[in-house]
């Protein structure tokens, strides 16, 4: 009987966490949704595929291939893809390949779904035991990826370890082959900070997404590539650069990074918040550039709590149609509608699950400004029902009622600890927070981190954010814990890769929703509400004759006695 009624329990808990997500996509009378498939940004792939996952469960089917941001943007201009994910935006023309970088006629708009830190995982093992509190300044990371450092006992890594000494082991850099934005990311950075040491390397100024890889280099693809060969067996000396989440995800160490402030900080979800208040965000609806980064504040932020390779990344939607020219024949109403719903989910209630696993929720005005692009879908297919696109049912860790410029998660992130201070320290393994906890304590640390290595090791946390001032600029023209799958990444019908990361409970803070004037909400739709009733039937058929039967037979015991 308590089996049974375990089943019962389980089947209404399932509904009624099923509820939200059903009422936020697949509105009563809108187009049926298709299923879509999208490419691009690895980097971003952990966060992506978790959402492919969650959105499975309402009936949205979505396909993602991390196959680089570069190669992305080609799939959207080439019609092969619904959807593009990059850190950044269509280039022009690219120098490195020689190939046109447009949409090629097709009609988009960019709108931020993530933020996260460029981390550097490393191998460093002597003695069978692995470094896990390795600190590198911005200029020992230049000159290692340039090749002017090559060995782990070099007197520049030794003073950003405040005379700390390593092995001398050569230093592999890792870099990645396909056209990446982890490159990009990195690349202006260098190219920003330390252009003396890039350019000469390069043979040219300014960023690309393809490494110029010389010398002793070891090119993998992908995030995926590049983690898994640093993790290797045969990797020892190794370093590479990937979004947090692939080192976090299996528990392995990355560098702490000198920021401007004088502090070697991890890309915590909670540093990459402090640091992307300062990024410059192309506010211009009319721009083509419109709601792009340009990263050189953040770079040099003195705030000794930021970690200096913060980014954003973005998705690119087709917004051609039967309402506004050029259609996009290639674009149905179907996928249209599942492209919004996608998009809704990934920017709103999709935030509360990524911090745990890397990454850094968006702020509420950049979350706003999403909702203008995805109202474009709407205004290029009419039949396209945003019925549910309601701020205030977003369900975002970083809204702070009625301060749309606030990101609640800055207000609360700790000071480094002391040890992390440039000529002081190094800090032992585990002493400096991974950013999991729910909310640091007054001490600096957050509860539920492991302490064992410096880059942290994956727990249970609540959701953090990223932050961006919206200050206008202009550009040139332009289910399980394991790293995340290589190919591409369906819902579960489609039989292939999965959720690079559990899901990971979301901030309760108790905290009331946030008021907005954007867009009207209606609670659940029909079919989240038939969801209510199946679970609350479940519980009638399986509960209620088996607690008849069980009084019953307490009867018939009481009448024995």
């Amino acid at each position: 009987m308590r089996r049974a009624l375990s089943v019962a329990r389980a089947a209404l808990v399932a509904a009624v966490a099923l509820s939200p997500l059903v009422g936020a996509v697949g509105q009563a009378g809108a187009a049926t949704p298709l299923q879509i498939n999208g490419s691009g940004s690895s980097w971003a792939a952990n966060a992506i595929n978790q959402w492919v996952q969650d959105v499975y469960t309402a009936g949205v089917q979505v396909t993602f291939n991390p196959d680089g941001d570069s190669q992305g943007r080609q799939d959207f201009a080439n019609k092969v893809s619904d959807f593009s994910v990059t850190a950044d935006g269509f280039q022009g023309f690219d120098s490195t390949t020689g190939v046109s970088d447009t949409s090629n006629g097709r009609s988009y708009a960019y709108l931020p779904v993530a933020a996260g830190g460029t981390s550097f995982p490393y191998q460093i093992k002597f003695d069978g035991t692995q470094v896990e509190n390795l600190r590198l300044s911005g200029q020992t990371l230049a000159k290692i990826f340039t090749n002017q450092i090559t060995n782990w006992d070099d007197p520049e890594i030794t003073k950003d370890n405040n005379g700390v000494q390593l092995p001398s082991i050569p230093i592999v850099p890792v870099v990645q082959s396909e056209g990446s934005g982890a490159t990009q990311q990195l690349t202006d950075y260098f190219a920003t900070e330390y252009p003396s040491i890039w350019d000469p390397f390069a043979g040219q100024s300014g960023p690309t997404e393809y490494f110029p890889r010389q010398g002793d280099q070891i090119a993998q693809n992908g995030s995926t590539g590049a983690m898994n060969y640093i993790a290797s067996s045969a990797a020892n000396g190794s370093i590479g650069y990937v979004e947090y989440s692939y080192p976090l995800s299996v528990g392995y160490p990355v560098a702490k990074v000198l920021n401007s402030g004088g502090y070697y900080t991890l890309p915590t979800q909670y540093n990459v918040a402090i640091a992307l208040e300062q990024a410059q965000i192309n506010m211009d609806p009319s721009s083509p550039d419109y709601l792009l980064q340009t990263l050189t504040n953040v770079y040099t932020d003195p705030d000794p709590r930021t970690y200096p390779l913060s980014s954003y990344v973005y998705m690119i939607e087709p917004t051609g149609g039967p309402g506004v020219a050029p259609n996009d024949p290639s674009e149905t109403s179907g996928k249209r509608q599942s492209i919004a719903d996608f998009e809704y989910y990934s920017i709103c209630q999709g935030q509360s699950q990524i911090g745990g696993i890397g990454y850094s929720p968006l702020p509420v005005n950049l979350v706003e400004a999403a909702f203008s692009q995805i109202q474009k879908l709407q205004q290029a297919d009419p039949s396209v029902d945003l019925t549910n696109l309601n701020i205030q049912t977003c369900n975002e860790p970083t809204f702070v009622p009625g301060q749309p410029n606030v990101n609640y998660l800055t207000t609360i992130a700790p000071q480094p600890p002391a040890c992390d201070q440039q000529g002081v320290g190094p800090c032992a393994a585990g002493v400096t927070p991974n950013g999991l906890g729910s909310t640091p304590t007054q001490s600096g640390s957050y509860p539920g981190t492991h302490a064992g290595s410096s880059g942290g090791t994956a727990a249970a946390g609540s959701a953090a954010a990223a932050g961006s001032k919206a200050t206008t600029t202009t550009r040139p023209g332009q289910a399980g814990t394991s790293a995340a799958s290589a190919g591409t990444t369906t819902g579960p019908a489609g039989g292939a890769g999965g959720s690079a990361v559990a899901a990971v409970a979301a901030a309760s803070d108790n905290r009331p929703p946030l008021e907005s004037t954007l867009l009207p909400g209606r609670g659940l739709s029909s079919a989240g509400w038939v969801v209510l009733f199946v679970g609350g039937g479940l519980l009638l058929v399986f509960a209620v004759p088996i607690f008849i039967g069980y009084r019953r037979a307490r009867r018939r015991q009481e009448e024995g006695t």
